[in-house]
């Protein structure tokens, strides 16, 4: 089973590849990407999609690191405040039953 999905993995991996060579070699025409202060140079527009494509994945996954990394201090700090919770009121039941004997 292992084995089928290696094989399956690397026939999906040489299917994009080949997409991806492709679309490199179809779209050669040379572009410049004008932004509003200044001008990237003329590279393959095959490049500034790619280029594009990989910076947009990385803001993606950056995004979303520091989003978790909020919700998992938010979580620690909830862990900590059930804690102390906990703790007192064990303190409190222990006080209570021993002014009950």
């Amino acid at each position: 089973m292992r084995w089928l999905k290696m094989l399956l993995v690397l026939a999906l991996c040489l299917v994009f590849l080949f997409c991806g060579w492709t679309f490199a070699t179809l779209n050669t025409e040379l572009v410049s990407i004008n932004l509003f202060f200044f001008t990237l140079p003329e590279a393959s527009l095959s490049l500034w999609l790619m280029a594009s494509f990989v910076v947009g994945g990385i803001a993606g996954v950056v995004i979303s690191s520091i989003f978790v990394m909020v919700l998992k201090l938010k979580l620690q700090s909830a862990r900590r405040k059930i804690s102390s919770a906990d703790k007192e009121l064990d303190q409190l039941r222990t006080a209570a039953m021993k002014r009950a004997t």
